[in-house]
């Protein structure tokens, strides 16, 4: 009698975990059939939904719902893109959205020529994935501009630089020819040298130092002689990067037209879950959430 009544304990208790995930699909796939985007992101991840949309704290669920539906996430993404992406086209008029897989987009910064892959968008989770590297370029574009720099300047100053003493070098071409001349003369007038044997260490002296001066205007030969290919190099390199800050400029204007500053572009950044979820709200044919206790 005890084991049925412990069996039957055990049915009831897996009786209703049955009935409480299927209960989350079923609200799940209510909340899609009728275009309830919020709900559907309330459903998703509970906890969140609670602390930044009802400033509340949401019952832990020990049965972990969400993760029914984790196989399906690409999927649920591609369903809540439409009208995510409409709503960033208002907010971030700059960025455009390239679905390179179901569910999965790319962001681009612009529409102008050279336009930068600059991360992605997580749909679910309501967020930009930011290419790092890109977006240290944007902030410290920023930063320098109190400089009255841009990103690349102190690179292409350097380049430059480099390019106008490879310049020199190949210039200079006559006066190291007319120089080596001279240093062979003093070099056949060294080896004719004789003298006393304490005069002999001052002659090697005089000898080694010719040959010092020889060597290092060959050094300067060799270098003048790949001086054109690698100024060539400099030219485009130099080109490249100031592309780049061209770019970097495209994209601060942009920014600042719709931010007015970097500052504000990233706090908006910050808060867009929540931004983006309670504009739902006044959308939704429903408000009501699924209601998974512990």
């Amino acid at each position: 009698m005890e084991n049925q009544e412990q069996q039957t304990s055990a049915a009831n208790v897996l009786t209703q975990a049955i009935a409480t995930k299927l209960d989350y699909l079923s609200t799940l796939q209510a909340a899609v059939q009728r275009g309830d985007d919020r709900q559907v992101y309330e459903l998703l991840d509970r906890a969140r939904y609670y602390q930044e949309i009802k400033q509340t704290r949401a019952k832990r669920s020990v049965n972990h719902l969400e993760e029914l539906v984790d196989n399906i996430h690409p999927q649920i993404s591609h369903y809540l893109s439409d009208r995510l992406i409409d709503y960033l086209g208002h907010i971030y008029p700059f960025f455009y959205y390239e679905e390179y897989t179901t569910g999965r987009f790319h962001i681009y910064f612009g529409n102008w020529w050279d336009r930068r892959l600059f991360g992605e968008l997580d749909v679910v989770n309501v967020q930009f994935n930011f290419d790092q590297t890109e977006f240290d370029k944007l902030r410290r574009s920023f930063e320098l501009e109190a400089q009255h720099q841009r990103l690349n300047t102190a690179k292409i100053e350097a380049i430059s630089s480099e390019s106008e003493k490879l310049q020199k070098l190949m210039d200079a071409q006559p006066v190291r020819d007319n120089e080596k001349t001279k240093l062979r003369e003093q070099l056949k007038e060294n080896s004719q040298k004789s003298g006393m044997p304490w005069e002999s260490g001052k002659i090697k002296d005089e000898r080694q130092g010719i040959i010092d001066q020889l060597t290092k205007l060959a050094d300067e030969d060799e270098q003048a002689l790949n001086a054109h290919k690698t100024i060539k190099a400099n030219d485009d390199q130099i080109l490249v990067l100031s592309k780049e800050d061209t770019i970097l400029n495209y994209e601060k204007q942009s920014i600042r037209e719709a931010f007015d500053d970097f500052e504000h572009f990233q706090a908006r950044n910050q808060s867009l879950y929540a931004d983006y979820l309670n504009s739902l709200v006044g959308k939704s044919s429903s408000e009501g959430g699924v209601n998974v206790d512990d």
